[in-house]
C-alpha cells in the first residue's frame, strides 16, 4: 500500500485521503516510524492485530506551502458554541469531485480559540479526540498532506 496507488484522481492528496477514509471504514462506521503508510498500516492492524485505532490524524498544507487551519464551532444546546480551531483533522469522506469533509481533532478538554495556534506545534497532540465539528475543503487546495500516527479518536 502505498501513496493513493488504489485511487488515480489526479491529486496525490486527494489519493491519500481517499485511501485514508477507506481504511478507517473498515474500522469504524463512517517503513518510517511514522508517516501516511505507516500510518495506515497501524490502522488496520497490519503491525498489530486488534489495536483499537480507528484515526489517522492529517495535517493539511496549502499550496503557498502555510499549514492549514479550520475553524467551527460545537452545538451547545441548540445555540453555537465558541468557535475553536485546529490543524489537525479526520478524514470523514472524499467524494468524486475531490471535495472532502473533515473532522476537527482536538486533545481532551483543549478548546483552542483562533487566536491561540499560530502553527502546528501550538496544538497538542496528547489525547486526540474527535470533536463532531465538520468542515468541507476542496482538496484541489493543498499540496501536501502529513500524517500523523494512528490514534483511538473514539474514546
Amino acid at each position: 500500500m502505498g501513496c493513493g496507488k488504489d485511487f488515480d484522481t489526479g491529486s496525490c492528496v486527494a489519493d491519500i485521503l481517499k485511501e485514508i477514509v477507506e481504511a478507517q471504514n473498515d474500522i469504524v462506521e463512517n517503513c518510517c516510524d511514522t508517516g501516511c503508510e505507516q500510518s495506515i498500516n497501524d490502522l488496520l492492524g497490519e503491525s498489530e492485530k486488534g489495536n483499537g485505532l480507528d484515526t489517522v490524524p492529517i495535517i493539511l498544507y496549502n499550496r503557498d506551502g502555510s499549514p492549514f487551519k479550520g475553524f467551527g464551532a460545537p452545538k451547545d444546546h441548540h445555540k453555537i458554541g465558541e468557535i475553536v480551531a485546529s490543524f489537525i483533522f479526520r478524514v470523514k469522506k472524499v467524494f468524486d469531485d475531490n471535495c472532502a469533509v473533515l473532522e476537527l481533532l482536538l486533545s481532551d478538554g483543549e478548546t483552542c480559540g483562533h487566536d491561540h495556534l499560530k502553527d502546528p506545534t501550538d496544538q497538542s497532540t496528547k489525547d486526540l479526540e474527535a470533536t463532531g465539528i465538520c468542515i468541507t475543503v476542496d482538496l484541489n487546495c493543498f499540496c501536501h498532506v502529513t500524517c500523523l500516527p494512528a490514534i483511538n479518536a473514539f474514546n
